[in-house]
């Protein structure tokens, strides 16, 4: 169905504004610097009673048709766990499958925010194809969602991470999945989604610096504040990226333009898992640049990891608009634990609020636990859980899933003209 949504796009790099419509990912008129932004010309928040699934929030995303399939993040009180950790305004913003709680993601997690804002953004191009890198979790999303709805994607991925693929039925011929040989990671499968957009038909789904992506996942604030009425005083998230945490900010901006919500800055808790933990490092050390590592000890820190998808060496940190500022912003901070205290998180949730949840989700509630243990948060605080992925064992029992199969297994640095030898006619 086709909608109308009125909005343009901001640069902070230069102040320009600029119509949407050709998949700008950069200021046009500046030096890509920093994030562009969307810019709504509806400032109040208004959900669309017309509208189902994620596009209940269309008004503050940036769309033009509402795609087959979608689900929106679901908040409610968490009581039994606020009772546990000692708080009593705990609200969990949960994505994933969860039907008594009306969370129906298929794919269990958050991802499909994105997923559902990117390919109903306008500038795409239905006759070109789309190219995604992934660790797993975006690739599971954009893959049911181009696949239910016929648009032409290019999935690049680790082949050690093709455990994450997973559907209850395989996905349409127009969705082509292209993998890095056992031993590689993310930034394989990045160069390698880099080489196929230099050919034709294939164009960038642009990452951080696509601002569907993240007005989509900013939709779990979104979900947050309507439930809770107010903006929330903390946001506590598990981040690879951090791309997450810059979404909430600029929608926490969004509520504080409209007024009615609070005029505050929620304090942004991000955390990571041990011994990955770049940002954190960052953090600490006041820099706004990440600063220099190892590759090979990077790689070997980022297989000791239960939550493989946060295992990211290059995210959107410095760049202005991304994280640093964010946080920087918002008075907030960085931790990080341990696998074996996401594990005891993990268990904890499952135990006290009735559903599995992800590795990445589990690191989220075990900085929270270690927030309030180091007196960092207050006992009547208002604070947003963020669950970024659950329920996905639940729906693996109650569904027949099957896994995908790659279309082309490249060796890690093949050289680029035999990836492109290897890449055409897949289409």
């Amino acid at each position: 169905m086709n909608i109308h949504i009125d909005y343009h796009l901001e640069s902070p790099c230069c102040g320009s504004a600029f119509p949407d419509g050709h998949w700008e990912l950069e200021c046009p008129r500046g030096d890509g610097a920093a994030l562009i932004t969307t810019r709504y010309a509806r400032r109040q928040f208004c959900p669309r009673e017309e509208s189902s699934g994620l596009y209940i929030y269309a008004h503050w995303l940036p769309v033009d048709r509402e795609l087959l399939g979608s689900a929106a993040p679901v908040t409610y009180r968490g009581e039994a766990l606020g009772e546990r950790l000692g708080l009593e305004n705990l609200y969990i913003t949960f994505s994933g499958y969860w039907p008594e709680r009306g969370a129906m993601m298929k794919t269990g997690t958050f991802k499909e925010c994105e997923a559902y804002a990117v390919c109903a953004r306008p500038g795409r191009r239905d006759d070109k194809v789309l190219v995604v890198a992934s660790a797993g979790n975006t690739a599971r999303a954009f893959g049911r969602v181009c696949s239910d709805n016929r648009i032409p994607l290019l999935l690049c991925v680790p082949e050690d991470n093709l455990d994450a693929l997973w559907a209850d039925e395989p996905w349409n011929d127009n969705v082509k999945l292209v993998c890095t040989a056992s031993g590689s990671d993310y930034f394989d499968a990045i160069r390698l989604s880099s080489i196929a957009c230099e050919m034709e038909p294939f164009y960038p789904e642009g990452g951080a610096k696509n601002v569907a992506r993240r007005d989509g996942m900013g939709t779990t604030v979104l979900s947050a504040v309507a439930r809770v009425g107010r903006i929330p005083d903390y946001y506590f998230q598990a981040v690879g990226s951090g791309t997450g945490a810059i979404a909430a900010w600029e929608a926490n901006r969004r509520f504080i333009e409209d007024g009615r919500f609070g005029d505050h800055l929620m304090k942004l808790m991000v955390s990571q898992n041990l011994p990955f933990a770049p940002i954190r490092d960052a953090w600490r050390a006041a820099s706004r640049e990440m600063l220099p590592f190892d590759e090979t000890t990077a790689r070997r820190l980022a297989g000791e990891i239960d939550a493989r998808v946060l295992s990211n060496r290059k995210p959107p940190y410095a760049i202005r608009g991304g994280l640093y500022d964010a946080l920087l912003a918002t008075g907030g901070d960085v931790l990080a634990v341990t696998n074996e205290e996401a594990r005891r998180a993990a268990a904890l949730f499952q135990r006290v609020e009735g559903i599995d949840i992800e590795p990445a989700a589990a690191v989220a509630v075990a900085s929270l636990e270690q927030a309030v243990r180091a007196g960092r948060v207050e006992r009547e605080a208002v604070v947003m859980l963020n669950i970024t992925g659950g329920g996905m064992a639940r729906y693996r029992q109650e569904h027949a899933v099957v896994g995908q199969t790659p279309d082309r297994v490249f060796p890690p640095g093949a050289p680029a003209d035999e990836i492109k030898r290897g890449l055409a006619g897949l289409f």
